[in-house]
């Protein structure tokens, strides 16, 4: 019932979206998850993605709010500092005209700015999460996490646990103040909510890790990226950097971040004297107080060989080509030749891989449907031809529309196998 009666006092405070400066988004880097483990393909999780090309925040998908939390005072998550446009998902934050008096979680809680919340209305395990987003010139936050919504039964039965994954968090200018490193670079942390058996709370956390960078969050957009792949690890990804590694803390179970949980995209007031509060001119400066999420996407792991869904609409998210892992490989001499590619593709694809002897004679071939996704494959061409050792083969692997023809190529790649006994 706190909950409810938070939420429901947000149409009631006064103070409207000031007129935004759309920002130039510059060159869009296209990211995209890593590469993924052999016989796996990433796909598009639609749940938990979003292009934010609409006028309306997509409810079916995301809360306006966050369900279980109204605010780190003094800054309240507001539902009316939420809105898409222009291609954007924008938190705008304010200044309140006066202190706000919530009574929440059995107490009055003062306010003074209202900050902003996103929240997926599902929750979700392992995957590759990414989002790309320009920063509130502010100390406001800016931030794109996951975390349960409640605790769950610890190893002890006595106990209990929550969870959160912070992919990234920062602040869009520096300060005097000890958290402004938070202004530049990405920051990646990982709690484990621990209550033992005696009431005590404690904040486990793994290690934190940092990209560096010397420009702020505020002055172009980035790519901030983590790959949570099971329940001890994730790894983090920063623009076009190589990725970050990260070990949960399992001190208590072994398998600690075995739960799923919800994503969250907000800007929140941090800590004070960590975070300086945010001023008033900077909270009512339009071209500064608002935080844009170009998109957020979702991937997951699938058999590579498994069918997407007739109704699936994946965005053109891929360059599409079809690559192999090294220009040359060795392999035993076999009639069924294994032939290790990688490819992406936004829509089914048709791929035609062609053997070639060291004349330039094509041999065999074989063709196959490369659904849509990041596949990581072993594929085979099979040849009656008894094949010679320590003698170079050519194959040739091209990708094109299902039913195209060598006009329709997309791409194509060679690979050279040199056989042995």
């Amino acid at each position: 019932m706190i909950f409810k009666h938070a939420i429901i006092f947000f149409a009631f405070v006064s103070g409207s979206l000031f007129a935004q400066e759309i920002p130039n988004t510059n060159e869009e880097t296209h990211q995209g998850p890593p590469k993924p483990p052999m016989g796996k393909r990433w796909v598009l999780n639609p749940d938990f993605s979003d292009e934010f090309n609409g006028t309306e925040l997509d409810t079916t998908k995301w809360y306006d709010h966050h369900p279980t939390w109204i605010g780190r005072p003094p800054g309240l998550f507001m539902a009316s500092q939420v809105s898409v446009g222009d291609g954007f998902l924008k938190m705008t934050s304010k200044k309140l005209e006066k202190d706000t008096i919530v009574h929440a979680y059995g107490r009055d809680i003062t306010f003074n700015v209202g900050g902003a919340a996103v929240v997926s209305k599902k929750s979700t395990q392992f995957g590759y999460y990414e989002c790309r987003v320009k920063a509130a010139a502010t100390t406001m936050s800016t931030t794109f996490w996951f975390s349960s919504s409640n605790n769950f039964k610890g190893p002890n039965d006595c106990d209990k646990y929550g969870l959160e994954w912070d992919i990234h968090e920062s602040i869009g200018r520096e300060g005097n103040f000890n958290g402004s490193y938070f202004a530049s670079g990405m920051h990646s942390n990982s709690h484990f909510w621990y209550t033992d058996c005696d009431g005590e709370k404690h904040d486990y956390r793994a290690p934190q890790v940092k990209f560096e960078d010397s420009k702020l969050t505020s002055e172009d957009f980035n790519i901030y990226g983590g790959w949570w792949q099971n329940e001890n690890t994730a790894s983090y990804y920063y623009n076009n950097r190589a990725p970050k590694h990260q070990k949960f803390y399992d001190k208590v179970k072994d398998k600690p971040f075995d739960q799923p949980m919800f994503m969250r995209l907000v800007s929140e007031t941090y800590p004070f004297p960590w975070i300086e509060i945010p001023t008033t001119e900077e909270l009512n400066d339009p071209s500064r107080n608002t935080v844009y999420y170009d998109w957020v996407r979702a991937y997951k792991l699938v058999d590579a060989n498994d069918k997407n869904p007739e109704e699936n609409t994946t965005p053109k998210l891929y360059t599409e080509n079809v690559v192999f892992q090294s220009a040359v490989i060795s392999q035993k001499k076999s009639n069924a030749i294994q032939v290790p590619l990688a490819y992406k593709a936004n829509q089914d694809r048709e791929i035609h891989l062609k053997l070639f002897d060291n004349e330039g004679e094509k041999i065999a071939d074989s063709k196959f449907i490369a659904y849509a996704g990041y596949a990581n494959i072993t594929s085979v061409i099979k040849t009656e031809i008894d094949l010679s050792v320590n003698t170079p083969y050519k194959v040739s692997a091209v990708i094109r529309p299902t039913n195209g023809d060598n006009k329709s190529t997309l791409d194509e790649s060679t690979l050279y196998i040199n056989f042995t006994e």
